[in-house]
């Protein structure tokens, strides 16, 4: 074997048939093999986990459809790189006629200035952008660049998918090495990669190189482990670690242990987790699991998104610790949460139940006529400012979806309501 190729590049798929997971983007009907089929490319982005084959999308692309393919790194370009490679592709423009591709991995690690850089290009179609990231395009691509490209989302690989790559793996590699490996079992494997393809192959290669000049050709999860958890590192931000981590992060501050918090925060920012990232997820959580019982903790984790934005590293730490500190001795409340994901479920189980007349808009004599608004009672010509009427369907006028929690500020909010809606709570 060629110890200088490591065996997950030999591996990386070339064809859409040989991606792995991402058969509604790459199977019979999916969109990048109809875009293909047409030659009709547009910028786009990836958003996905590590490891779900971003860049050998972009790659399979540039071969399939005959176009240069360019790549750079968000973490180590910059604008002057973006501009002479526009500047190159401008001229190579002039005589292929086919716009070369752009791909930048990490593009949510470029800041604005670098991000517009790129758009006079992608409108005059000098280049196709591709871009990867595993961070929500909407909050890290700035929006002109977000309407100029079509956002495509690759999914984790199932555990299904994971073994079928693992027996792939170790069929390659078996097969390079002249040795005849049995993984048995695969759990261990599938766990310490947290779902990154590349991740678990490399995996592979690791463990039965240690295991090739040994008595052992069969490997179970106990072999695994004795490889792996000593090259394992202590925080790897775009793997394992990365959701084990914030994971812990979140349900110390859900269950209310600021020294839980304030300790996996600092997991995080010493192993160099982007500090955008914590802040949303705090965001996340005042409004999941505080909700109501403090709606001020809402407008801290915003103030908070904010501050970091404008502070930058080494001091965010302080706003982020102070944050993190404030969500997890906050009270707890789940019902603003459960209020939607209730309402959500009964509108795709009851579909589209009509509005009732009173609560119609009726701008036009026709409608007012067939009596749109004409029952409606506004609420300020009365006592209180509150009056007794439905504003549900009437299918389901007597339904409760928010149900208030149990703590000081939702206890006095029970009592409002069950004071004009006693009949309701």
């Amino acid at each position: 074997m060629n110890q200088n190729i490591p065996l997950a590049e030999k591996l990386r798929p070339k064809t859409l048939d040989e991606v792995l997971g991402q058969e509604h983007l790459t199977g019979e009907k999916g969109t990048i093999r109809k875009m293909l089929e047409n030659d009709a490319l547009n910028s786009l982005i990836f958003w996905g986990p590590p490891g779900t084959g971003k860049t050998t999308l972009a790659e399979i692309i540039s071969e399939q459809s005959g176009r240069k393919f360019y790549k750079l790194s968000a973490v180590s370009s910059g604008v002057k790189d973006v501009r002479d490679i526009i500047d190159e592709a401008k001229n190579q423009n002039l005589f292929s006629g086919k716009s070369p591709i752009l791909f930048i991995d990490e593009i949510h690690r470029f800041n604005k200035s670098q991000q517009d850089s790129l758009l006079h290009a992608v409108e005059k179609g000098w280049i196709v952008l591709i871009g990867a990231t595993t961070e929500n395009p909407s909050f890290e691509v700035v929006s002109a660049l977000l309407s100029r490209s079509q956002v495509y989302v690759l999914k984790a690989l199932s555990y299904e998918k994971l073994e079928e790559l693992i027996d792939i793996s170790s069929e390659r590699f078996n097969k390079e090495e002249n040795t005849d490996f049995k993984i048995l079992e695969k759990e261990a494997l599938i766990q310490y990669s947290g779902g990154d393809a590349r991740k678990l192959i490399n995996s592979v290669e690791l463990v039965l190189n240690q295991y090739k000049n040994s008595d052992t050709n069969e490997i179970i999860n106990s072999d695994v482990l004795e490889v792996l958890q000593e090259t394992m590192a202590l925080y790897d931000k775009n793997g394992e670690q990365h959701y084990d981590i914030i994971s812990a992060f979140i349900k110390s501050m859900r269950g209310s242990d600021p020294n839980g918090a304030v300790y996996w925060l600092a997991r995080m920012i010493a192993g160099g987790e982007d500090i955008k990232f914590i802040a949303r997820r705090m965001l996340i959580l005042a409004a999941e699991d505080i909700g109501l019982a403090n709606p001020t903790a809402l407008m801290i984790a915003n103030n908070c998104f904010q501050a970091i934005n404008v502070i930058g590293n080494p001091e965010a730490r302080i706003i982020l610790s102070e944050t993190a500190i404030y969500l997890a001795v906050s009270p707890k409340s789940n019902s603003a949460y459960m209020a939607i994901n209730d309402a959500l479920a009964l509108v795709k189980q009851t579909g589209n139940l009509p509005v009732p007349l009173h609560l119609r808009n009726a701008p036009t004599k026709l409608m007012k006529d067939m009596d749109y608004g004409k029952e409606y009672k506004y609420a300020h010509s009365y006592e209180g400012n509150f009056v007794d009427q439905d504003f549900l369907p009437q299918e389901i006028r007597s339904l409760k979806l928010y149900k208030p929690g149990n703590n000081a500020t939702e206890k006095k909010i029970y009592d409002e309501l069950k004071k004009k809606w006693n009949d309701k709570y």
